[in-house]
C-alpha cells in the first residue's frame, strides 16, 4: 500500500464520512453511528498519513514529545545562508513571531547542527526563533571542513548574522557545546545579550575532556560502550584517544580509517547522552549515519584537540571574563546523571555567577529528556517578556 497514492481519495472519502457522522448524530440508530465514526477514525488515520504538511495530524500522531511542556511542531518561515568567509556559509532557519522577542539557538557538538525540534522550547507567538547550522555541519558548507572554524570564527558568524537580521539584542540558548559557545559570545559582546538559558554546561577544561575521551572517567559507567569506542584504537595507541582519534579523523590514514573512527566517536556519546539509554539501533541511525557522524566527530575532535581554542585552561571562568556577564540573567539546567558533561562545570560556574539561576534534574546529558525540556520550557516561558 502506497500511502502517498491515497491523497486525493482519502481526502475526498474523509469529508464524505465527516459530512455522514454528522448526519448521522440526529438518527438514532447507534449501530449505524458506530460504524460510520468508527470508518472516519481510520480514514483520520489515512488522511493525516498522506498529509504531511498538516501540522496537527502531525503533533497527534507522531509526537514523540507528547506530555512535555514542548510547544507544538512549527516549520521554519525562512530558511537562508550567509556568507561569512571565503570558504565557509552558514545556514540558517527562522520560526515564530518575525516582531517577537529574538532568541537564538546555539547547538552543541559542536558539528551537531539543528533540526525543526529545537524551535519547540520557545513560544512561537512572543518569540522571534533562529536556529543556525554552525561552520561544517548541518546545511552550512562546506560540510565536515576544519579550515577556519574556530570558537572565534563561530562568534564572528552569530555577530554577523545578528547585525543581517537587525537584531539588537537576543537571547542566547545553548546546550552542551552550545553553552560553551553561548558563554564566549556573551564575554565578547555582553551588551547585545538579553538572558543566558544554559543545558549540560561544558567549559572544555582538561579534566572534562579526560573524563569523556580518554579515561578513567565515564568509561567505568559505560564499560560495554567504552569497549566499541577503545576497538576503533589500536592497542599500542590507547594511552592517548583523542590524538590516536584525531589523525583518522583528519584523514591522515585514509577515508575508511576516517569513516570507521567517525562513527565509533560519535555513537560513543549518543549511547552516553541519556539516563535511560535509547536502545541501540535508534542511536546507531542518529549518531552512526555516515554525514552526522563525520561532520560530528571531526569538528568536536578539532576543537578539544585545539583546548576549544581559548589561550588556557578553565578560561571561561576566569574573573576576566566572568565580570563581563555577572549582569546578564541566566538559567542553568544541569542533569544529575550527566555522564557527558558532569554537573561539576555547573556547579563551578554558578559559582562564578551567584545570580544565577541552576536547576538539577534526574536526568543525563540530552536536552531531549523530559525533565530537561520541561524546565528549559519554563525558563524561555519566564523571560519572554523580558525587554
Amino acid at each position: 500500500l502506497n500511502i502517498k497514492q491515497l491523497n486525493t481519495s482519502t481526502t475526498r472519502l474523509f469529508n464524505n464520512f465527516m459530512i455522514r457522522s454528522s448526519n448521522q448524530r440526529s438518527n438514532s440508530d447507534s449501530n449505524n453511528y458506530s460504524m460510520v465514526i468508527s470508518s472516519s477514525l481510520i480514514l483520520t488515520a489515512l488522511y493525516c498519513a498522506s498529509n504531511k504538511e498538516s501540522i496537527d495530524c502531525e503533533a497527534k500522531e507522531n509526537d514523540k514529545y507528547e506530555g512535555t511542556k514542548f510547544y507544538p511542531i512549527i516549520k521554519p518561515y525562512e530558511k537562508n545562508v550567509i556568507k561569512v568567509s571565503d570558504i565557509h556559509t552558514v545556514s540558517y532557519s527562522l520560526f515564530g513571531n518575525p516582531k517577537g522577542k529574538p532568541v537564538v539557538f546555539i547547538h552543541g557538538g559542536p558539528g551537531g547542527g539543528t533540526d525543526d525540534a529545537m524551535a519547540r522550547y520557545f513560544d512561537p507567538s512572543v518569540y522571534h526563533i533562529i536556529l543556525v547550522d554552525q561552520r561544517g555541519c548541518g546545511e552550512s558548507k562546506p560540510f565536515a571542513d576544519l579550515r577556519e572554524n574556530t570558537t572565534w570564527d563561530l562568534v564572528n558568524d552569530f555577530e554577523l548574522i545578528r547585525k543581517h537580521l537587525g537584531i539588537k539584542k537576543w537571547m542566547l540558548f545553548g546546550g552542551s557545546w552550545g553553552s560553551t559557545l553561548s558563554l564566549a559570545y556573551a564575554t565578547k559582546h555582553p551588551e547585545v545579550v538579553s538572558e543566558l538559558v544554559l543545558r549540560g554546561i561544558f567549559l572544555i577544561r582538561k579534566k572534562e575532556i579526560n573524563w569523556f575521551y580518554q579515561g578513567p572517567g565515564a568509561n567505568f559507567l559505560f564499560p560495554e560502550d567504552w569497549s566499541a569506542y577503545e576497538a576503533a584504537i589500536p592497542e599500542n595507541e590507547r594511552h592517548d584517544y583523542l590524538s590516536a582519534y584525531g589523525k583518522r579523523l583528519r584523514g591522515e590514514l585514509g577515508e575508511e580509517e576516517m569513516r570507521k573512527a567517525a562513527k565509533a566517536w560519535s555513537i560513543w556519546e549518543g549511547r552516553t547522552s541519556k539516563l535511560v539509554q535509547d536502545p541501540w539501533e535508534i542511536v546507531k541511525h542518529r549518531f552512526g549515519d555516515d554525514d552526522f557522524s563525520l561532520a560530528f566527530a571531526r569538528i568536536e575532535n578539532h576543537y578539544f584537540t585545539n583546548n576549544g581554542f581559548f589561550p588556557y585552561d578553565n578560561y571561561l571562568l576566569a574573573d576576566e571574563q566572568i565580570n563581563k556577564i555577572k549582569h546578564i540573567p541566566t538559567f542553568i539546567v544541569q542533569g544529575r546523571y550527566d555522564v557527558v558533561c558532569p554537573a561539576i562545570s555547573a556547579y563551578d560556574l554558578k559559582q562564578k555567577l551567584p545570580n544565577a539561576e541552576l536547576v538539577i534534574t534526574l536526568t543525563g546529558h540530552s536536552g531531549f529528556e523530559r525533565d530537561i525540556i520541561n524546565e528549559l520550557v519554563q525558563a524561555t516561558d519566564k523571560f519572554k517578556y523580558n525587554k
